[in-house]
C-alpha cells in the first residue's frame, strides 16, 4: 500500500512557539518521506536535545531521542549497523554547533551515508534565548543583557571544510523548496549536510520572517527585496563531476564565497556536491568483505541468554 503525508504524521501534543520555523522543517521532512516513498520500518530519525529534540516523536518512524551534541555518533553508529536504513539526524544550531562541534567536524572525515539538518536560528530557545553558535558578532537579541560577544561560525564553510559531500542551504517557510533540498540530500550517496535557516519568534527578534523577507529594506531604500534568494536561479553549478583535484579545489573555494554572503542577500540551495568520494561502507567492506551482507543489525549476538562471542582468552591474557 502506497503511504501518504498523513501516515508519517504522530499523535504526539506539540507545544512549539506559534510561529516557529520548526514547524516547516518537519512538514518538509514528512513531506519528503513521502514523496520517496520510503516505508516507516526503513526510516530512523535520531535527534539530539533543544527544540528541535521533539522531532524524532513527531515523524512516524523509528525515532531515537538522543544527549546533547551527539546525535551524529548516535545516528552514524545506527546507519553504520544497519546499512539498509534511512538515517537523518538532525538538531539545533548549538546543540551540533556548540556541545556538538568537534564531533560535527569527525562525521565529514567518515562521509557516512545519511542526511544531518541543523534548525538554525540562532539562539538557544529551549533555554530561554541565549546566544547560539551561528548568531553574528555584535548582535542583540530581545533576551540578552548585553550584545553577543563571540563570532559567530559558518555552517555552509564549516561543513565544506569538514569533508561533508552535500552541503546544502533552505529556508523553513519556503517549506516545498526545503522538501525538495531534503529528498536530494537522503539519495546522495554519503554524508549530507542542510543548513535550514528559521526565524525564534519568541527570542530572535533580529532574524524575524519580515527580515528575510527584506521588509525593512523598503523603509530604507523604497526598493524592497526578499534576503533569500535560490541558487538554482542563478545556475550555479555546485557539483563536482570529475575526480580531478584542480575542479574539487574550485567548488570548494565557490562554496565558500557563497557561503559568506548574508545580510541584504542569503543563498538558499544546494552549495556543493561531490559524488566521487568513497562513502564509508566502501571504506568498511574493503577491509571487511561480507559487510554489507552481514552487517552488525543480522548479526547473532546471544542465543538461550548468553553471548555467543567466547572472549576467554582475551580474558586470560589480561589475567595477572
Amino acid at each position: 500500500m502506497a503511504l501518504k503525508l498523513a501516515d508519517y504524521k504522530t499523535d504526539v501534543h506539540n507545544d512549539w512557539c506559534p510561529g516557529c520555523g520548526d514547524f516547516g522543517i518537519v512538514n518538509a521532512l514528512q513531506m519528503a518521506l513521502a514523496e520517496m516513498g520510503i516505508e516507516r520500518d526503513k526510516a530512523t530519525i535520531f535527534s539530539g536535545i533543544g527544540c528541535s529534540g521533539k522531532t524524532s516523536h513527531f515523524i512516524n518512524t523509528y525515532g531515537v531521542h538522543t544527549l546533547h551534541g551527539r546525535v551524529l555518533t548516535f545516528a552514524q553508529g545506527g546507519k553504520l549497523a544497519n546499512p539498509e536504513m534511512t538515517v537523518v539526524a538532525v538538531g539545533g544550531d548549538g546543540d551540533g554547533l556548540g556541545i556538538g562541534a568537534g564531533h560535527f567536524v569527525a562525521a565529514g572525515r567518515r562521509n557516512v551515508d545519511m542526511t544531518y539538518i541543523i534548525f538554525d536560528n540562532g539562539v538557544y530557545g529551549l533555554t530561554k534565548g541565549q546566544a547560539s553558535p551561528t548568531l553574528k558578532l555584535g548582535e542583540k537579541t530581545k533576551s540578552l543583557p548585553s550584545p553577543n560577544t563571540n563570532y559567530n561560525v559558518n555552517p555552509i564553510g564549516l561543513a565544506v571544510a569538514s569533508g561533508f559531500t552535500f552541503v546544502a542551504r533552505g529556508y523553513s517557510y519556503d517549506v516545498r523548496h526545503l522538501k525538495d533540498l531534503i529528498i536530494k540530500a537522503v539519495h546522495h550517496k554519503g554524508l549530507s549536510f542542510l543548513d535550514v535557516l528559521q526565524p525564534c519568534p519568541t527570542y530572535n527578534d533580529i532574524n524575524t520572517r519580515d527580515w528575510y523577507a527584506g521588509v525593512d529594506l523598503a523603509e530604507e531604500s523604497m526598493e524592497r527585496h526578499a534576503r533569500i534568494y535560490k541558487l538554482e536561479d542563478t545556475h550555479f553549478d555546485y557539483s563536482v563531476h570529475y575526480d580531478d583535484e584542480t575542479e574539487v579545489n574550485e567548488k570548494i573555494s565557490q562554496a565558500m564565497i557563497k557561503s559568506l554572503e548574508w545580510g541584504n542577500k542569503i543563498p538558499i540551495g544546494i552549495f556543493y556536491q561531490n559524488e566521487i568520494i568513497s562513502e564509508y561502507s566502501t571504506r568498511l567492506t574493503d577491509k571487511i568483505p561480507n559487510y554489507l551482507e552481514n552487517p552488525p543489525s543480522k548479526q547473532k549476538i546471544s542465543e538461550n541468554g548468553l553471548p555467543t562471542t567466547d572472549v576467554s582468552s582475551i580474558l586470560d591474557s589480561l589475567r595477572v
